[in-house]
């Protein structure tokens, strides 16, 4: 959505909060990536050279949350609560805070066009802070809350390609806004039952995101390019260039529909459909797939009923799901807006970008002229190597974002508006208290 509304400063300058430029997290600190196929924890420190260093780790089968979102309260808080426990033990501390991803409540990326009228003077920290404040306001206006808000340039009055204005003198300053926002409802069922759990959601970071910051060499942040967050529930895009944040969106698909498919069609437990996927789960045939017979328990039946198929039924099971998730990739892409030069660098990451032939498939499903790799998240001191897999690319995310990376040059923090009503509004004061 972009827009282009004149507004007016207040005459009283909006509470001074502070600008953060990159700054890293002190002392101990935790990190909870809730997603539909499981929960990791992981407690951290950031050492001497700016890099985390875990300190305990935990995950746990996730119960309760379907495409991203809480479904069921106490399911989801037995989850959060087992995984966090484990991080706890091994740390030896105890949490009263959290750094949590988002992907519930629909996520969206809008563009907001200000003008801000600064009539002769210096730009301030103020202005800056207002135009901040005026993204945020017409977030809200739709029902929906800001949770990144970031600036994506500035022009001072004819002047364009501004990154810091502060201090320039001029008659209206225009900003160019990245809000990207969330349903304010989703958002504070997740605080609830973060509350359920004695923990507050001290920072909330958008998934696809923290997969980048994660998975990105900083030429592909900086040139453009787009990472593609292939969870259990949900496809999730993040587009990136000039180091900054551009787009995110999301798909209702993921690898549990791939699940789901085949225990529907081999008759075969879910847990069960999730084990083939795991272990023989490819959408290349071969001609050693049809030689290859796989058992397979029968749903309701005694375990000695076990039926076998050859192994390129699982192929081709798989394959038009996941032919199905890249068609839809492309379409989202390609109505996004964004440079063409963008959309032809594409990093997989997630635990469904593991299945064989996935990178092949989607060469041929976005084109020949767009470069695909697979993203495995950066090494992070003190964690095992069972947990720097593809998987674990939106946790290490959320470690690089604590370590000061991802941030905006001028990170806000946008004191909350007075408001004498409204349990939806209150309740969200610590998101934005932290924009």
């Amino acid at each position: 959505m972009n827009e282009l509304v004149r507004y007016s400063p207040p005459q009283t300058d909006l509470p001074t909060r502070g600008i953060r430029l990159g700054r890293a997290r002190s002392g101990t600190f935790g990190v909870l990536d809730i997603g539909s196929t499981k929960v990791v924890c992981l407690i951290a420190r950031i050492e001497s050279d700016g890099t985390p260093r875990a300190l305990g780790f935990g995950w746990q089968k996730s119960r309760g949350v379907k495409a991203g979102s809480i479904v069921d309260m106490e399911e989801a808080e037995r989850s959060i609560r087992a995984a966090v426990a484990s991080a706890e033990e091994m740390a030896d501390t105890r949490l009263q805070g959290v750094i949590v991803n988002l992907s519930c409540g629909q996520p969206e990326s809008r563009t907001h066009n200000i003008l801000w009228q600064v009539n002769g003077r210096p730009v301030t920290e103020a202005d800056l802070r207002g135009i901040m404040s005026e993204g945020v306001r017409r977030t809200e206006a739709e029902g929906r809350e800001a949770v990144h808000s970031f600036p994506l340039g500035f022009q001072v009055d004819a002047t364009g390609g501004v990154d810091d204005p502060r201090n320039m003198v001029c008659d209206t300053l225009s900003a160019r806004l990245h809000v990207l926002d969330a349903a304010s409802h989703a958002l504070f069922n997740l605080g609830q039952c973060l509350h359920r759990c004695e923990l507050e959601a001290e920072e909330m970071v958008s998934s696809p995101f923290a997969a980048g910051l994660a998975t990105l060499v900083d030429d592909e942040r900086e040139l453009g390019a787009v990472v593609v967050d292939m969870g259990g529930g949900t496809t999730s895009l993040a587009a990136f260039a000039d180091g900054r944040l551009m787009h995110t969106a999301q798909l209702p698909v993921g690898g549990w529909q791939v699940t789901n498919d085949l225990a529907r069609v081999l008759s075969t437990p879910i847990t069960h459909a999730e084990r083939l996927k795991t272990m023989h789960g490819s959408v290349l045939e071969s001609a050693e797939d049809r030689g290859e017979m796989l058992p397979v328990p029968l749903v309701g039946e005694d375990d000695d009923q076990i039926a076998r198929i050859p192994r390129e039924m699982i192929v081709r099971i798989i394959r038009p799901r996941l032919e199905e998730s890249f068609e839809l990739l492309r379409d989202r892409l390609e109505g996004s807006g964004l440079p063409a030069e963008m959309r032809r660098r594409i990093v997989l990451t997630g635990g469904a970008s593991q299945l064989i032939g996935a990178r092949e498939l989607a060469q041929r499903v976005l084109g020949r002229e767009t470069t695909i790799r697979l993203g495995r998240p950066r090494l992070v001191r003190g964690l095992p190597e069972t947990a720097s897999g593809a998987g674990f690319s939106g946790a290490i995310g959320l470690l690089a974002w604590a370590a000061g990376e991802g941030r905006p040059f001028m990170d806000f923090a946008v004191a909350p508006p007075v408001s004498h009503g409204g349990w939806l509004r209150k309740s969200f004061a610590w998101i934005r208290e932290r924009l």
